[in-house]
């Protein structure tokens, strides 16, 4: 079978027992409790199904867990210096790999089930798998201190997939942890979002603000995220086992050069129709344009490029209040205050969402009691 699933791409195949993680019964709830999961209320949706396997699917003897190599073609730090160009993450620079490993998935699967006489279901992020713990279960590499899978094969780059099957394989003996005492993954994190070694807080995560956040990115973590419009691979990119990593061999996982180092201005500019065409395929069209054009806006406003400032102001008229919100703070970031109060004059005295009123008293703050003052005054 692991040589089937190599003929498919796959270049991590090991096997595991359901209960082979007894500990995720206490760690999972633990991480939920201190609220670290931030928004993402899936998380604790069917919360025993992530913690025991078995309640998944209570016919489940072994699991397969494999991975796809996914390694950048180019330095991930490299692009974060690019203040004019947004950075985003290697895995998003490329067809969306739950449609490819799916498939993958499938194929292997069925082939199992034919060759066991039992039957299978798989899974690629899309249910309540903790694949991670297993695939450490598994032996296909340890968790590491930034909570990341490391393979001593691939470094921290390979996207797993899970087949769940009824049939008794022989599972493989777990991968132990090689971090010892280096902790690179945790001092360059921009926002600190490791409250300890092995223990990830989402909430001040960049890649959990960038992409699963709904509202308004926290004034606090703004100017932390740079130029990264679409997740982080900062504490990925550290990490010294990468050494041994390679660029993604699967055709269909390759990097599209064009979402390398895109203008921030020409990502400014994409209107629903424009974005849905450029991301098509790619994890980021998931998010949706606003989502998007807001960590587009943070990006320009610590740009320090005052051209790009045009680009806010085009952005100041947008119907969605986050995304006005992060344009006025980008504005703010980039233009004299003299124009600040022009626009404030002709884009926010008529402002009736609560949070747009809160930014720009934040960029302008004289102008809002100035504001409140004339309205006293004419009523």
């Amino acid at each position: 079978m692991e040589g089937r699933a190599r003929a498919l791409g796959f270049e991590a195949f090991r096997v595991t027992r359901p209960d082979a993680v007894p500990a995720l019964r206490e760690r999972l709830p633990a991480w939920l409790a201190a609220g670290h999961h931030g928004t993402m209320g899936w998380m604790e949706e069917r919360a025993d199904q992530r913690a025991a396997p078995s309640a998944l699917w209570a016919d489940t003897r072994s699991i397969v867990m494999l991975g796809l190599n996914a390694g950048p073609e180019h330095a991930p730090l490299d692009l974060v210096r690019l203040t004019d160009r947004g950075a985003i993450a290697t895995y998003a620079q490329r067809r969306d790999y739950h449609d490819v490993i799916k498939g993958k998935l499938k194929e292997l699967g069925g082939f199992l089930s034919a060759r066991s006489g039992e039957p299978v279901k798989v899974f690629v992020d899309t249910a309540p798998v903790m694949e991670k713990p297993l695939a450490e279960a598994a032996g296909l590499g340890w968790q590491g201190k930034h909570t990341v899978l490391i393979s001593r094969e691939h470094g921290n780059w390979l996207m797993l997939g899970a087949i769940f099957s009824r049939a008794e394989l022989e599972p493989d003996a777990p991968e132990t942890d090689h971090c010892g005492s280096c902790r690179r993954c945790l001092d360059i994190c921009p926002t600190d979002a490791f409250p300890a070694p092995y223990s990830l807080d989402a909430r001040r995560c960049i890649a959990y603000l960038t992409i699963e956040h709904h509202g308004p990115i926290p004034a606090e973590y703004r100017d932390k995220i740079g130029n990264r419009v679409f997740g982080c691979d900062d504490c990925l990119a550290v990490c010294p086992w990468n050494k041994f990593a390679g660029a993604a061999r699967e055709i269909r996982m390759a990097a599209r050069a064009d979402l390398a180092a895109p203008p921030l201005a020409e990502l400014a500019r994409l209107d629903d129709a424009a974005f849905r065409l450029r991301f098509a395929g790619t994890p980021i069209k998931r998010t949706g344009r606003d989502r998007f054009l807001r960590n587009v806006l943070i990006a320009i406003g610590n740009s320090a490029v005052p051209a790009l400032a045009e680009e806010a102001v085009a952005c100041l008229t947008e119907p969605d209040p986050v995304v006005r919100g992060a344009a006025i703070w980008a504005c703010g970031r980039l233009l004299s205050p003299q124009r600040l109060r022009d626009l404030f004059e002709s884009h926010g005295r008529g402002e009736t969402d609560a949070h747009v009123r809160e930014e720009w008293r934040a960029a302008v703050p004289l102008l809002m009691g100035e504001a409140a003052s004339g309205r006293a005054d004419t009523a």
